[in-house]
């Protein structure tokens, strides 16, 4: 009779064991610790949003890079910086800074493009990266690239995006050839930011042009196809993306970069479909289009370069 009794236990106990995985599917997916958080409502009280919320937002500027030649990558790197050429490159304008979450935010309000964020419950950080003047981030390349086309622009491509960080003279970081562990919003020290900081925010980031944020804060998306070989393969004179590839180049170090190896001349490559809170981008517009868009803001400014800042014009 016992060993009956223990049967019919043992056998309802298999029974619900069994059953517990169609007990799931009824009820739903259960939740991953980051899924289970509370998200983050677009009405977060004052007390919870960060201080960067209460800034106005910042004015739009253009960098105007001056034609010429300019050395572009270095032998002292990986295989894809080399070799080390002078290229001459026609005369460009630049964003200063990033493109901010309140530039975005207009764009996506004029044409109902998909918002730059994750929903919040897949990213910890979402909600601390909301200021007006942080970068936007969680964009992919054809994010950015609709972007700047809806502003009359265009993605820089490589070679832009290095002489405007680099200047001339060949230097390994915006600020000159030593390296500074505190020089850009990196996760090689505690600086203060733990994700993206507003624009700007670090000075010492700041090319000989006067544009901000080349060497930290997020990586940047740049017009061109990745290709290991590019540098070799490329014209002297303002050199082309590669017709076709894999995978899109992102320029620049992130917030969250640390190691030795984050030299302005390092190349990283990612899929054109591909967002992360770690990367932004800025627009770029050939001197003959240099006249202001009509679309989005316009509180622009269009500055020569950083040595003759007395000289600047807004569009009107």
């Amino acid at each position: 009779m016992l060993e009956t009794r223990f049967k019919v236990v043992f056998l309802l106990a298999v029974l619900f064991a069994a059953s517990l995985p169609i007990i799931a599917i009824l009820r739903g997916t259960i939740s991953t610790p980051l899924e289970s958080e509370p998200p983050h409502s677009e009405n977060d009280s004052p007390s919870s949003a960060p201080d960067s919320l209460a800034e106005p937002p910042l004015e739009e500027e253009l960098v105007v890079i001056p034609a010429g030649p300019f050395l572009r990558g270095t032998s002292h790197g990986g295989f894809d910086e080399q070799p080390e050429r002078t290229i001459y490159l026609d005369e460009f304008s630049i964003d200063r800074y990033e493109v901010t979450n309140a530039q975005y935010a207009a764009f996506v309000k004029a044409t109902g493009h998909r918002k730059s964020g994750p929903p919040s419950r897949y990213a910890k950080n979402t909600g601390r990266m909301r200021g007006p003047n942080q970068p936007a981030v969680y964009v992919s390349w054809e994010d950015a690239n609709a972007y700047c086309g809806w502003r009359g622009r265009r993605l820089p491509t490589e070679a832009e995006w290095e002489k405007a960080m680099r200047g001339t003279d060949g230097r390994l970081w915006p600020w000159g050839n030593v390296e500074m562990p505190g020089g850009a919003n990196w996760a090689r020290i505690n600086d203060g930011f733990e994700v993206a900081a507003p624009v700007g925010s670090v000075r010492s980031d700041a090319s000989p042009y006067g544009v901000m944020d080349g060497a930290g804060n997020v990586m940047e998306w740049v017009d061109d196809w990745y290709l290991e070989g590019a540098y070799a393969a490329a014209s002297e004179r303002n050199p082309e993306s590669p017709e076709y590839g894999t995978y899109k180049v992102l320029r620049g170090a992130g917030y969250s970069s640390a190691g030795s190896d984050l030299r302005i001349t390092a190349r990283s490559k990612m899929m054109a479909d591909f967002r992360d809170e770690t990367i932004g981008f800025r627009c770029a517009q050939s001197r003959a289009n240099n006249a202001p868009s009509s679309a989005g803001m316009k509180d622009e400014k269009i500055i020569e370069n950083q040595s003759s800042r007395g000289s600047e014009t807004r569009p009107k």
